[in-house]
């Protein structure tokens, strides 16, 4: 297992597409629930443990060998906002595209072929670190940091907030990163002999309600 392989697929560098989305934090903003620091800390912290926490174990399945097609339908039945399923399947398309260039690998040639549009983006991801040598404690870290800082280095731009108090904000929601990971990735292995039931369904109806307001405006910086 090579470590830095991690590095490359964590880094925000990594041509995977997040950089064009916000993650929810653009409607936030907006709508005045992001407004600083402080109130940043509450929604990442809200993200991480609804919508972070799905991506993390379905990471951590697809790391572990774990049928993506049945992942897929199981991140779709997760997913009910459409327009957060689309931004989905566009971010596993894009990740799809750098995680072959990178790590040619069969079975990420095989979910190609099955979504040719793109299957969600946890899937991808967990697929790209298996083909990376990694394993489901990686990916689930990977699925579970891209949930805070996509809407804190977008928050940066949106707000002009200090990029110093963005940093913090993730600095210190760190431990609580680490649970949630650790609570995916066990829930990532009793998908073995319960199924995909056993995954994480927390829900976020502001993130959800957000997305549908957010794809319909004429103008907006991020397209998510």
């Amino acid at each position: 297992m090579s470590r830095a392989a991690l590095l490359v697929l964590a880094d925000g560098r990594f041509p995977a597409g997040g950089h064009a989305h916000s993650g929810g934090a653009e409607a936030a903003v907006k709508a005045g629930r992001i407004r600083g620091a402080a109130s940043l800390a509450d929604f990442c912290r809200g993200r991480l443990h609804t919508t972070g926490s799905v991506a993390a174990a379905l990471s951590a399945a697809a790391a572990l060998g774990i049928d993506p097609v049945t992942l897929d339908r199981a991140a779709d039945a997760r997913t009910p906002s459409p327009a957060l399923r689309v931004a989905a399947r566009k971010l596993g398309r894009q990740l799809m595209r750098a995680a072959r260039a990178a790590w040619p690998s069969a079975e990420l040639d095989a979910l190609a072929r099955e979504f040719p549009k793109g299957a969600h983006q946890p899937v991808v991801l967990g697929l790209a670190a298996r083909a990376a040598g990694l394993g489901p404690v990686d990916a689930a870290y990977c699925a579970a940091y891209e949930s805070v800082s996509g809407p804190a280095t977008a928050t940066v731009r949106l707000l002009s907030l200090d990029p110093f108090d963005a940093t913090g904000v993730l600095a210190r929601l760190a431990p609580e990163v680490d649970r949630v990971v650790d609570r995916a990735v066990e829930a990532a292995r009793r998908v073995v002999d319960e199924g995909v039931d056993a995954l994480p369904a927390g829900s976020a109806p502001l993130l959800e309600i957000g997305a549908e307001v957010h794809a319909a405006w004429p103008v907006r910086l991020f397209a998510s």
